[in-house]
């Protein structure tokens, strides 16, 4: 089989994906950011890089994440997000994580 310039155009490309995530320490202080490579950033954050928000209040646990296509979109989602007051926050992970476990713990 022969392989042309049609056939290298053809084959899809590697898609990214991007990924709006909330943290929070035990003591349910929230954080949330936005990536496009979920379980770096948050081992990222378990580093605890010194002076950082998420070292100071040990915000580790990985509680909610929505994903996304595009970039903008999920920054336009994170925004939103961080407007939302914070039952509104609350309301959203317990939605589909009630107990409030950690969704990367095995990472």
């Amino acid at each position: 089989m022969l392989f042309g310039a049609a056939t290298i155009f053809a084959m899809p490309r590697r898609e990214l994906q991007y990924c709006v995530y909330i943290l929070s320490s035990k003591s349910r202080t929230l954080y949330i950011g936005v990536t496009n490579n979920l379980v770096a950033r948050v081992l990222k954050h378990r580093d605890g890089e010194p002076g950082s928000f998420t070292a100071r209040y040990k915000v580790y646990r990985l509680v909610y994440f929505e994903r996304f296509q595009y970039v903008g979109n999920a920054i336009a989602r994170e925004k939103e997000l961080k407007d939302w007051n914070r039952a509104r926050k609350v309301a959203l992970i317990e939605a589909g994580n009630p107990l409030w476990d950690d969704l990367a713990a095995d990472w």
